[in-house]
């Protein structure tokens, strides 16, 4: 567990700086000071750090999209100031305000310094940095441009999390109006509805089959509260897990495609998504067949299923090579390409 080590530093200019620091070791801290291009001087473990340690809470650590926009922002200010890879790293790494993207980074800075390039170090934590991320830093390793692609990726991001603002204030209202709804039917079954119970016996005879409908959910949702409660969880449990499948997902996209009031809603979403990431992938010159592929898989609406592999095969081959003319031997063809 890392533990929280207070420490004096001299910088390159002699001043003295203090601050803390959370490392496995008082070696781990003094090897990132001399990193930083500062000499230590006193490095002691702040006393009630235990008590000082955060409650991390589920879901509380997930690194968003936002936090993805300002760290590759943040990566290509530095490289294109002439920061090394390691340094950059190094730094953002104790700087990030996110914990986990912090953690991630660390780790991917380690494993740069064994040797392995920066996307296939990103590319071991794909729940962090998905493929399109580790694409284009990719091509920009390859190509030589690595600050630009980091820069096109957060202004890809920052506009995917327009996007879903955009997305969520527009479907807030609705959402608001159906758990009120929700919250009222049940305060009826359980409150209001057994008030007339005992005036409805007394007034004998037989009730309409609806009023017979409504006494029975409200018997049935007091007698049996925690276990509907409990049924619930269990089928949303379901439900979430049924929609991670690939058949799951792609049945959920289509029926939300064909939703009266949200369907267009989605699809213009889905075609922004797709439009966005197939530019910022074609402009940083990716090999033709990858952009589709990326961009595919980054949209996150699947109203069809991917093609297979030969059938990809087949139709780059068809627009790489026309039909020939048949009125021209195949002496001249040849001789033309």
């Amino acid at each position: 567990m890392p533990t929280s080590y207070a420490y004096k530093v001299r910088d390159r200019e002699g001043k003295m700086a203090a601050g803390s620091m959370e490392a496995e070791s008082e070696e781990a801290v003094v090897s990132r000071l001399r990193q930083l291009g500062y000499a230590p001087i006193s490095i002691e473990a702040e006393k009630g750090a235990g008590l000082k340690a955060e409650v991390k809470l589920p879901g509380a650590s997930r690194v968003k999209l936002k936090d993805l926009a300002v760290f590759s922002r943040q990566f290509a200010t530095m490289i294109n100031s002439g920061l090394s890879l390691l340094r950059a790293l190094t730094i953002l790494g104790e700087q990030t305000s996110n914990r986990r993207l912090g953690e991630v980074i660390v780790q991917v800075r380690a494993e740069v310094e064994k040797g392995t390039s920066l996307s296939a170090a990103m590319a071991k934590h794909p729940k962090v940095f998905n493929r399109l991320y580790v694409s284009m830093v990719r091509a920009g390793e390859i190509g030589g441009f690595l600050d630009q692609v980091l820069v096109k990726v957060a202004e890809t991001f920052e506009k995917e999390v327009a996007l879903r603002g955009k997305i969520r204030s527009a479907m807030t209202y609705p959402v608001v109006v159906f758990i009120m709804v929700i919250g009222i039917v049940g305060a009826m079954l359980l409150f209001i509805v057994p008030t007339f119970e005992a005036l409805y016996e007394s007034l004998g005879g037989t009730l309409p089959l609806p009023t017979r409908m409504l006494m029975g959910a409200s018997n049935v949702l007091r007698r049996f509260f925690l276990l509907v409660v409990l049924a619930a969880v269990v089928l949303a449990f379901l439900f979430r897990r049924w929609k991670a499948s690939q058949r799951g997902r792609y049945l959920w996209d289509k029926f939300k495609l064909k939703v009266k009031v949200f369907g267009p809603l989605f699809h213009k979403s889905a075609l922004s998504r797709f439009s966005r990431t197939l530019a910022t992938l074609i402009a940083r010159a990716s090999p033709s067949s990858r952009p589709w592929r990326s961009s595919a898989r980054r949209s996150t609406t699947r109203s069809s299923p991917a093609p297979s592999a030969p059938s990809r095969i087949r139709s780059a081959r068809a627009r790489a090579w026309p039909p020939p003319c048949p009125s021209t031997p195949p002496s001249r063809q040849w001789s033309s390409r």
